[in-house]
């Protein structure tokens, strides 16, 4: 192509896409803000307390939004809509004018403060992230600056309790997942859910799965006075220094904030502390495999994300399925298995 020159209609169409998406990244940033302010404002709770689509009218009332402001809350939801957090279509109201009516998607309802699964917490945790920009401002890790800011741990805990009762969730009461999540941990007697935090997913799994001891193990004062839960023991400790004995190690998305010789570490440790399991033991990892299996081109570009994310905030990576195989080989494993059922996240069952 001669730059500067008349251009084709081809090649005026080309042109015309790839200014598009240039536009879409560089506005990107837009979404997130719409985002956050829907939020704020309390909009996802309104229309679902009121029970049956809601006018922009009568949202702007509910949420005392001055009359002057009520065509920048139209515009704010027309592109939260684009977005798929609302339904949004055209209502004959008495009076005969024609309003736009919202209701809930299922994504929309991910951000419902009342809702068990609710995605507020982590997005509140990344909000935090993105003002206090901790990396480039104070040259340490998410786990450092954490250690010094306690509203950003407070968040950090609360982002990865939800996320892992939405995992749990999946694996364990949806219908269509039932038997994968129970067959996961089938003919296993004891877990340790190493990074485990305050237990959140440790102990969704043991009331899954009854026949399990269970281990939420984390750093001493991430579990420091934590009460004991049925079949669920809090233990502290260093995972670079030793983890304990199990019949299986759980590593839920742990391994992707680390560099791979630290990533081997650990992994090596996983390995003793399976090795005197009666039942052959195994590693459990819930971590992003990018693009494996992926068709759906939102997925990965999730996953995608997540891998400057944590090139930004910590040493880690989001590894494909090469790179996941080095650090088995590495680690001394023999064997490893992939499903993915967790969307952007698959499953890894990996054997000694």
């Amino acid at each position: 192509m001669n730059f500067g020159a008349m251009v084709s209609k081809d090649e005026a169409s080309d042109i015309l896409e790839a200014q598009a998406h240039i536009w879409k990244h560089s506005f990107s940033y837009v979404n997130s803000m719409s985002l956050n302010c829907i939020i704020e404002l309390g909009i996802p709770d309104a229309i679902y307390k009121y029970g049956k689509p809601m006018s922009l009218s009568i949202l702007a009332s509910t949420l005392f939004i001055n009359s002057e402001k009520i065509q920048s809350l139209s515009r704010l939801m027309r592109i939260v809509a684009q977005s798929g957090f609302f339904y949004a279509e055209k209502y004959i109201a008495q009076d005969g004018n024609e309003e736009e009516v919202y209701q809930l998607t299922k994504v929309g309802q991910l951000l419902l403060k009342e809702n068990p699964l609710s995605m507020i917490p982590f997005l509140s945790k990344t909000l935090i992230e993105k003002r206090v920009k901790f990396q480039s401002s104070h040259g340490s890790t998410t786990w450092e600056f954490a250690n010094h800011k306690q509203e950003f741990k407070e968040h950090f805990n609360e982002a990865m309790a939800s996320d892992s009762m939405l995992i749990a969730a999946c694996l364990f009461y949806n219908s269509d997942e039932i038997n994968f999540g129970k067959r996961l941990f089938e003919g296993l007697n004891s877990l340790v859910d190493v990074g485990g935090g305050t237990g959140t997913m440790t102990k969704a799994i043991a009331s899954a799965c009854p026949q399990l001891s269970c281990i939420c193990f984390d750093l001493p004062h991430v579990v420091a006075g934590l009460k004991n839960y049925t079949n669920v023991t809090f233990f502290g400790g260093d995972m670079f220094k030793a983890i304990p004995q199990a019949d299986a190690v759980l590593l839920k998305c742990v391994l992707h904030n680390w560099e791979d010789k630290e990533c081997v570490k650990i992994l090596k440790l996983c390995k003793e502390a399976i090795s005197n399991s009666n039942t052959g033991g195994k590693v459990i990892i819930i971590d992003i495999v990018t693009g494996h299996q992926i068709e759906n081109h939102k997925l990965l570009e999730v996953q995608l994300f997540f891998d400057l994310q944590m090139m930004a905030l910590t040493r880690g990576k989001e590894r494909n399925e090469s790179e996941w195989n080095k650090l088995f080989v590495d680690a001394g494993f023999s064997e490893y298995k992939i499903t993915s059922k967790l969307g952007a996240r698959s499953i890894i069952e990996l054997y000694p």
